[in-house]
């Protein structure tokens, strides 16, 4: 992939908005999805692919006192498992992966998540945006996962045309400083959450209104 080309005012213009961000959200890193272990995350990562969050910490809830080991999940019955995380949907797809995952994990890796990339996206289940999550969160490796709000705002801010996510993935790593992009990750989303939603965006409570690009923004 050719590299972009980026001016310096357009480095000052990421430095403002990164700087109201660190500003108006906490600077400290959350992760979003309930877990305990590397393995919870992983699963929970894989769950909430076109789920929110906050359903799949229900789900988890529950799901991780019946299932309570790794050897729990890779030998649970696959009809059961689906029951158990339906609401979370495509959960057909869901229970197979995770339950490939887990017999993974056990017999190649000695139980333990692993940390590289080109590692977690053979696993079942596991694309670019899991592995990032995981590498983010357990190892603390700088990575930018794109979801459906990083997506979105992004386009918005005008730091990709793009819609591929592993093409946004490679903008932003040019884009963003490095010590920045998980931070980036979990500010973008909650302001994905709280101002810039997908269906009713409050442009006129946005810090980041005269920063914005996008051409549909409300006038205030």
């Amino acid at each position: 992939m050719s590299k972009r080309r980026i001016t310096k005012a357009e480095r000052e213009r990421v430095g403002k908005i990164l700087s109201l961000l660190d500003q108006y959200y906490t600077t400290e890193r959350k992760c979003y999805l309930d877990h305990e272990t590397p393995w919870q995350l992983l699963f929970a990562t894989i769950l909430s692919a076109q789920c929110t969050d906050a359903r799949v910490n229900l789900v988890t809830k529950d799901l991780y006192v019946k299932y309570k080991t790794l050897e729990d999940f890779a030998n649970a019955d696959r009809k059961e498992l689906e029951k158990d995380i339906r609401s979370t949907g495509f959960y057909h797809n869901k229970a197979k992966n995770i339950i490939e995952c887990a017999r993974s994990l056990i017999s190649d890796y000695g139980g333990e998540v692993p940390g590289e990339m080109e590692v977690l996206t053979k696993l079942a289940g596991v694309g670019r945006k899991t592995a990032n999550v995981i590498r983010g969160n357990v190892f603390q490796e700088p990575s930018i996962v794109v979801d459906t709000h990083v997506k979105r705002i992004s386009v918005k801010l005008g730091f990709t045309k793009e819609k591929d996510p592993e093409k946004i993935e490679y903008e932003l790593m040019e884009l963003l400083p490095r010590d920045h992009w998980i931070q980036y990750n979990l500010q973008i989303i909650a302001h994905g959450r709280s101002i810039c939603t997908a269906r009713n965006p409050r442009c006129g409570e946005c810090f980041l209104y005269s920063l914005c690009k996008w051409e549909g923004k409300r006038a205030v």
